[in-house]
């Protein structure tokens, strides 16, 4: 057994922890948006890509963003005229001939 006292080293300081190693940082979901072929509803979609880079508190402004771009679009069609109905497939009888009658 020796009397002589290790010479003692400071305890080494973690590495800095960047973005990328930090498993609370925002990272992207890797969830695909496809194309529905409707400009509004494609943007809107877009749009929730941008939560990809936010904290989680951040989230809130883009839904709420996207789901009134949605919003939007579903009363954008329904503000649209129609296809024309089609006409009835039986005759019908027309209010005078009932008149008629005795």
């Amino acid at each position: 057994m020796s009397d002589t006292v290790p010479d003692e080293q400071p305890a080494p300081h973690p590495a800095p922890v960047g973005p990328e190693d930090d498993p609370a940082a925002p990272a992207p979901l890797g969830v695909p948006r496809t194309p529905t072929g409707n400009a509004d509803v494609d943007a809107a979609l877009e749009r929730l890509g941008d939560a990809d880079h936010l904290a989680t508190d951040g989230h809130v402004e883009v839904y709420e963003d996207v789901h009134r771009g949605l919003r939007d679009a579903l009363t954008a069609l329904d503000a649209r005229p129609g296809p024309p109905a089609p006409p009835p497939s039986y005759p019908t009888a027309s209010p005078s001939s009932y008149q008629s009658r005795s």
